[in-house]
């Protein structure tokens, strides 16, 4: 057995239970709790690679660890990598209930003529958007990139971009809100 085997089967063996408590005691849920430290355990060990020895995408000066050298405190690294694998997906779940009531209704129910409208909806919204806000939502929500990412394709900065998407996610709140949540002001006398 490799080294790094070794010391992967040590920590979960010892620790283990511990790791899967501290994320229960973030998520709530066991299930959960033990696919985040899956999750972490791949995260991290996936980025421990060998210089060198075939490693890919590994350059000679990168910070990338031998596997088969002792590692200190890979339980802490874990705990990061659980936190933050929480944290993110804890913020797609906000960023999603944000903007699922601009669905149209219960998708369950929703056949495909619906999803078709609901799409040509979306391309019609989007059109009326201007050019970086437009493509600032296409790379954000669509391609699923993130702020530092987008900043890098468009050559602006980061705050740029932040207000570009909130100026967007309100024109399209407006643009896509069913009639029956307009303001009476905005509605035909029946």
């Amino acid at each position: 057995m490799a080294g790094w085997e070794t010391e992967l089967d040590e920590l979960m063996r010892t620790r283990g239970s511990a790791l899967v408590r501290y994320a229960y005691m973030l998520s709530g849920d066991r299930a959960l709790a033990e696919d985040l430290v899956q999750d972490a355990l791949v995260k991290v060990y996936s980025r421990l690679r060998r210089p060198g020895r075939g490693g890919v995408g590994v350059s000679a000066g990168s910070r990338a660890h031998d596997l088969d050298s002792p590692f200190t405190n890979i339980e802490g690294y874990v705990r990061r990598a659980v936190l933050t694998i929480y944290l993110d997906g804890y913020r797609k779940r906000q960023r999603w209930s944000g903007i699922k009531h601009l669905l149209a209704d219960d998708a369950s129910t929703r056949g495909a003529d619906q999803a078709a409208s609901a799409r040509v909806d979306v391309m019609t919204a989007l059109a009326k958007l201007g050019a970086r806000e437009r493509a600032c939502v296409v790379l954000r929500y669509f391609e699923d990139m993130t702020v530092p990412q987008i900043a890098d394709a468009l050559g602006t900065a980061q705050g740029t971009v932040k207000r570009y998407l909130s100026d967007a996610t309100k024109n399209l709140q407006e643009i896509l809100r069913p009639d029956d949540f307009r303001p009476a002001e905005g509605r035909a006398a029946r």
